[in-house]
């Protein structure tokens, strides 16, 4: 079992959303994170969706969504050479007794401070998972999240590549 990046470029209808996802649900397969966005051209989408399984499983499910009536092409991501990144807004209690190292904290993770009010800053990180992972590992050991919000990966291939129709 591998985490697993799909690329998937559609018609930009409504209803296409849905239509994938009830092809991983109905074939028991969880999805772990989407995004879905308009690309270069408005009449089509982009769904990235991280998905765990193995090769046959993820095979099946990359056959099944050819035959989508939106379907225009897939690509699986391969992480070693292409760009993954998520986004996350947290919001941590903060006070004169921990601000000092908070902000040494999202120094190391560049994270970027876009609100400070009274007993909280909330910070904004952008990057690969695993960062994001780590940022929210460091967070959770010494302060105190109050909320958090962080978007599916979102994934480009890095070089000229064509997706599989």
């Amino acid at each position: 079992m591998k985490k697993t990046y799909l690329s998937f470029l559609v018609d930009n209808h409504h209803g296409v959303l849905t239509r994938l996802s009830s092809l991983f649900d109905q074939r028991g397969f969880n999805i772990d994170s989407l995004t879905v966005s308009t690309t270069n051209d408005e009449s089509l989408s982009r769904i990235t969706i991280a998905t765990t399984g193995n090769e046959d499983e993820i095979k099946q499910i990359v056959n099944q969504t050819r035959k989508l009536e939106e379907y225009e092409g897939v690509f699986e991501i391969n992480p070693y050479d292409s760009l993954i990144r998520e986004l996350l807004l947290v919001k941590v209690a903060s006070d004169a007794s921990n601000r000092s190292s908070l902000l040494d904290l999202a120094t190391i993770y560049k994270a970027k401070i876009i609100d400070i009010s009274e007993g909280s800053i909330v910070f904004e990180v952008t990057g690969k998972p695993a960062k994001i992972d780590s940022y929210i590992n460091n967070l959770t050991k010494d302060y105190c999240i109050l909320e958090m919000c962080r978007t599916g990966a979102t994934a480009l291939q890095r070089g000229e590549v064509r997706m599989e129709k």
